[in-house]
């Protein structure tokens, strides 16, 4: 009712036995917690957490400005409403190797499955824009090995995202991939890969799974789940899709009530009262309250 019962231990669990089945995951970002929910009801295998999501629903652009303790809070939040393990961006970790060990921490008292952490400088950008700097191999090595030394549950999945592609090419992605998986990386986001083929080129470059993302008006084209398959990628994002089609319908409803003083014409859009309630289970708390008030008052 309030939290799921899936302890995150057993999520660990869960998302580790789905990446050894040989079956391509698919992870919808989720913008807030009952968006987690829906992912659940949906039959997806996990959700995943944006670190871009998470900035801009704080109004923010996704350039380094949020901190620790808001990740980790909201993606504790998110984490608690579904049964489902959760993957969080955790960005660059926050700081030097030693605040990305406590980075991992405190993901792990969040209830997170796993995150993962990136090569580039602070402060650093979406991944899909232009003009990105990265670090040399040893200090993103060395983020990695913080984070693997860190965890305290072995399942939580450490995985490292590199985003050398867009600034020294694939080759340089390939050698970067191959050094953060002998630093300790269980998992490889190789970021903004133009092709099939490049995706492809990584998974043959490394032995532990690899993530894509398929961001809409990004570097990569949208592939299919099948696509991905084909070239041996393990798991599929879709980071920001479900934050911008509820800000697209927030912005159109707005602009109807403006132009015709109500909301009427969007009432067909919308999540009925009745769905909404059945999402946050409304009636198992409503039974809960009846319970635990049933007495007589006393006259």
């Amino acid at each position: 009712m309030l939290y799921s019962k899936s302890t995150p231990e057993q999520k660990r669990r869960k998302l580790r036995d789905m990446l050894a089945s040989g079956d391509i995951l698919q992870f919808p970002g989720a913008f807030n917690p009952l968006s987690a929910r829906l992912i659940e009801e949906k039959g997806f295998p996990g959700v995943y957490i944006s670190g871009a999501v998470l900035a801009n629903d704080l109004g923010l652009p996704d350039i380094g400005l949020t901190t620790l303790t808001e990740v980790a809070q909201r993606a504790g939040q998110i984490a608690r409403m579904t049964e489902l393990p959760c993957l969080v961006d955790a960005d660059t970790g926050f700081g030097e190797p030693m605040n990305v060990a406590r980075t991992i921490q405190e993901l792990e008292n969040a209830g997170l499955a796993g995150c993962h952490i990136e090569d580039q400088f602070n402060p650093k950008r979406c991944g899909h824009l232009d003009g990105k700097s990265v670090v040399d191999a040893d200090t993103a090595a060395k983020r990695i090995r913080a984070a693997a030394d860190a965890r305290r549950d072995p399942d939580f999945l450490i995985m490292a995202r590199t985003d050398i592609r867009a600034v020294e090419g694939l080759e340089a992605a390939k050698d970067r991939a191959r050094e953060l998986v002998d630093a300790g990386a269980d998992a490889i986001f190789p970021e903004a890969m133009a092709t099939l083929d490049e995706f492809k080129a990584i998974r043959d470059a490394v032995d532990v799974p690899v993530l894509a993302n398929m961001t809409e008006f990004g570097k990569s084209e949208l592939f299919t789940v099948e696509q991905l398959q084909d070239v041996g990628v393990n798991m599929v994002i879709y980071p920001v899709t479900l934050l911008r089609i509820a800000m697209g319908a927030a912005e159109r409803t707005l602009e109807t009530i403006k132009a015709t003083g109500t909301q009427q014409a969007q009432v067909e859009n919308m999540l009925t009262r009745a769905r909404l309630y059945d999402l946050v289970d409304y009636e198992s708390y409503n039974h809960f309250d009846t319970g635990v008030f049933n007495f007589h008052v006393p006259r």
